[in-house]
């Protein structure tokens, strides 16, 4: 191989089916936003800084662990039903070895192989039963038994995150402080950074992602904030 070549193959990719991202990802969304929204909701319904801090302490502990919950019953509970399929598969190449030959040899040949290579590399390959299980996985699937999400990973991820995210617009008020506007403002900046953090995953732009997640998290604000106001004058 040249070096141009050497240079031309030279790439990576991210990892996209780890499980961390995704769950990152969210975490940290639904850290910010949730308690974005909390802090607009009790301090529009007359709260103290003393009860907003509480309120959105408790929201911080409770969300964090809730969604780290739900994101390992999520993942864990994906690679159980992707195993279920596996033995499946492992059966059918033990009961019908013929059957399953053809069936990757076509798989080959609607790919673009030559119908008679493609019998022989089906032949070659199906020598070797993990082999031929991981190919049929990957096949009829659409997922590879290597790369299978960490349900601990995604749940230690979206804790960690939810966390951070939670505690931003907190922070102000655990300075001492007793601005509403301070605690949105930082929110606000924590949500547009996360948005434009996750970019560098997509094909959006930067900003595009930022000002998205920002206008999603002020209209939960806002509307939080507006029935805070009519429930705390409502109580008084």
């Amino acid at each position: 191989m040249t070096t141009t070549d050497a240079e031309a193959h030279a790439h990576s990719h991210a990892d996209v089916s780890g499980g961390w991202l995704r769950a990152a990802v969210f975490g940290a969304m639904d850290g910010l936003v949730t308690n974005t929204a909390l802090v607009a909701g009790v301090s529009g319904g007359g709260a103290t800084p003393r009860a907003i801090v509480l309120a959105g302490t408790a929201s911080l502990v409770a969300g964090a662990i809730s969604m780290a919950l739900g994101e390992y019953t999520s993942v864990k509970t994906q690679n159980e039903q992707l195993d279920l399929e596996v033995e499946k598969e492992r059966r059918e190449l033990e009961r019908n070895p013929a059957g399953e030959l053809a069936e990757l040899a076509e798989m080959l040949r609607v790919r673009g192989v030559d119908e008679r290579l493609a019998r022989q590399v089906a032949v070659q390959l199906s020598r070797d039963p993990e082999t031929a299980l991981r190919l049929h996985v990957v096949a009829e699937l659409g997922v590879s038994l290597e790369d299978r999400p960490s349900p601990w990973v995604a749940a230690g991820s979206s804790f960690l995150t939810f966390g951070v995210g939670a505690l931003i617009p907190l922070l102000p008020f655990l300075l001492g402080g007793s601005l509403l506007w301070v605690a949105l403002l930082c929110g606000g900046v924590g949500l547009f950074v996360a948005g434009a953090v996750s970019s560098r995953f997509t094909p959006r732009p930067w900003w595009y992602s930022g000002g998205r997640q920002l206008l999603f998290g002020a209209l939960a604000a806002g509307l939080t904030y507006l029935i805070g106001s009519a429930i705390g004058v409502t109580v008084a």
